[in-house]
């Protein structure tokens, strides 16, 4: 089994799979001796994550909402909607998330971004996906100022000056780490410049940080 799983890693190697497709997962967490992801990495089939002692990783697929928590010294293999791992330690299982909105915000190229638009217009209020818990992530490639209002009830608006903002890896702002939280059964805009998503928050909805697939909100 050791010397099929070195031969099955030789070949996604030689053939340069990961690079080939499109992101399946979210990397959510690292922790000690880990190369081939950091956190808040989007990974694609192929991609091979080498663990060391002490090291952990956790790996969210956006498609199946199958989250692992990956210890110890081994070797994962990124697959389609869940890992290939030698030797470490996995504990896995279900979490609540929205795979449409996954698979739609992972599309490459400018048909991407054509139904975003298409979506948009049809109605300001008109939420494209559902997160389930009450504090989002937030990613973004814009500056300044990310606004986040509710739409369907006055009166709730939370402004954060990214430039000033703890923002991780340049492109994520945690509202949990924040202490910051939406409330059950909302409709939502998040918005940075010209940059805008409508979404709504499921009536379950948990606080604190919860698994982040499930609370992820890219504003593209």
């Amino acid at each position: 089994m050791k010397t099929m799983f070195a031969a099955l890693v030789a070949m996604v190697g030689f053939t340069g799979l990961a690079a080939a497709q499109a992101p399946v997962a979210v990397v959510e967490d690292v922790q000690g001796k880990v190369s081939g992801a950091e956190f808040m990495d989007y990974v694609a089939p192929g991609k091979v994550i080498k663990l060391g002692q002490p090291g952990s990783i956790v790996l969210s697929y956006m498609k199946s909402c199958w989250r692992e928590v990956i210890t110890g010294v081994g070797t994962v293999i990124v697959g389609a909607e869940e890992s290939m791992v030698h030797l470490s330690e996995v504990k896995a299982g279900k979490v609540k998330c929205d795979s449409s909105h996954s698979l739609l915000d992972r599309e490459v190229g400018e048909s991407a971004a054509t139904v975003v638009r298409s979506l948009a217009s049809k109605g300001a209020m008109s939420p494209q996906f559902t997160i389930y818990g009450l504090s989002p992530i937030f990613e973004t490639s814009g500056r300044g100022k990310l606004v986040v209002e509710r739409l369907d009830l006055k009166g709730e608006r939370h402004d954060v000056d990214l430039a000033a903002a703890s923002v991780a890896r340049a492109r994520f702002y945690d509202f949990a780490k924040a202490g910051t939280t939406l409330q059950p059964g909302g409709i939502y805009a998040a918005s940075v410049g010209a940059r805008r998503t409508v979404f709504s928050v499921d009536q379950g909805a948990e606080p604190g940080s919860t698994p982040i697939i499930g609370r992820l909100v890219r504003v593209e």
